[in-house]
């Protein structure tokens, strides 16, 4: 039972991804999430359902239309793998159950996806995943007994980025942290506490440095290295997921080893 149920995980996760698919596509265009049905976005023309198979039609198709031809982005086949795997390892991580954690981390898993690939795409944070997504957290919280940590997640993990923001913002003289990126961290806050929200800015910072940091360098090789940006999102999001389920050991390891009992 714990292999099919694996199994059902992983199909669940990319029919998921599937869907965040439609809503990178779609929420930063203002367009209904709803209607009209899934179309190749070159062409118009209606994706039959053989042909919108999570993955496998993906690779059976070549990553073309059926219709014009036209190649179709990577991303798609990326967001549904991503999520499968993500799911599998979440339910892995859960003991093999459909527990409240189970959700709960498959609910934050689906919204960093979404959230990653809009920001790098067009460089914004869709409140419309963030806000409703700190209510989510807070009631997943109600269920787990741990209510003021998360709402004092919200404050502590918005709360510093918007610190940051603003000393980034005296020292550059320009804006260098949107608010996207502070709703984003209330939002992870609102999922992981105050202890593991400041272990995620940490490791956020020093994801950009590391790889947004080489990504500049490498691009500024053509152009000024003023027109870059780093959007920030992505590296809060990896930071979110390895401090979601990771977290308590680096913090516990950081105690242990620096204020000894």
């Amino acid at each position: 039972m714990r292999y099919l149920a694996s199994v059902f995980v992983f199909i669940f996760g990319s029919i998921i991804g599937s869907f965040l698919n439609v809503l990178i596509w779609r929420l930063p265009r203002g367009e209904s999430i709803v209607s009209p049905g899934s179309h190749c976005p070159r062409c118009n023309h209606p994706i039959a359902f053989y042909d919108n198979i999570p993955i496998v039609s993906y690779i059976i198709l070549g990553g073309r239309c059926r219709h014009c031809g036209e190649r179709i982005s990577i991303r798609y086949l990326l967001v549904e793998s991503l999520c499968a795997l993500g799911f599998l390892f979440a339910f892995w991580c859960s003991g093999f159950s459909f527990s409240l954690g189970f959700f709960k981390s498959i609910y934050l898993f689906s919204s960093l996806v979404t959230i990653s690939f809009i920001d790098i795409d067009k460089r914004v944070i869709p409140e419309v995943v963030t806000l409703p997504g700190i209510a989510v957290g807070l009631l997943f919280s109600f269920f787990e007994h741990n209510v003021l940590d998360s709402f004092i997640g919200v404050f502590v993990g918005g709360g510093m980025l918007l610190c940051f923001g603003f000393i980034g913002g005296v020292m550059f003289k320009k804006e260098s942290m949107g608010f996207g990126d502070v709703e984003l961290m209330a939002f992870i806050g609102a999922f992981l506490g105050w202890q593991r929200s400041i272990l995620v800015v940490i490791l956020a910072a020093f994801f950009a440095v590391l790889l947004g940091g080489g990504l500049l360098i490498i691009k500024s090789r053509r152009r000024k290295l003023s027109d870059h940006y780093i959007p920030f999102g992505p590296y809060i999001s990896l930071a979110a997921v390895i401090a979601y389920f990771y977290g308590q050991v680096v913090i516990d390891f950081y105690i242990n080893s620096f204020f000894p009992a």
